[in-house]
């Protein structure tokens, strides 16, 4: 059997990622900067779920510390947009596997 190298830093980057997605308000979150096709304030992504403020900040923040999202500051607004070189890292993944 052919041994499959794949470092202990690639398997956490896996790890990371694959458990920011797990939950389905966060992948909902992506979907959302992605059909925007450019980055979103905190009170949009917000509107488009069906949770509280703390809670979708929680989410934004597990996504962006994954970094599928990134976030800046522009005066009072927190400006999220999709980091899709960082969501390449799935499609890695599933062609490693299949």
């Amino acid at each position: 059997m052919k041994k499959i190298a794949v470092s202990k830093k690639e398997l956490g980057e896996y790890e990371e990622v694959f458990r920011a997605l797990a939950h389905a308000s966060r992948r909902h979150i992506i979907v959302c900067l992605s059909q925007k096709g450019g980055p979103m304030l905190g009170g949009e992504i917000a509107e488009q779920l069906s949770c509280s403020w703390p809670t979708t900040t929680g989410h934004l923040h597990t996504l962006e510390k994954a970094g599928l999202v990134t976030v800046r500051k522009q005066g009072r607004e927190q400006i999220y947009e999709l980091n899709r070189n960082r969501l390449k890292i799935v499609e890695t993944w599933i062609d490693l596997v299949s």
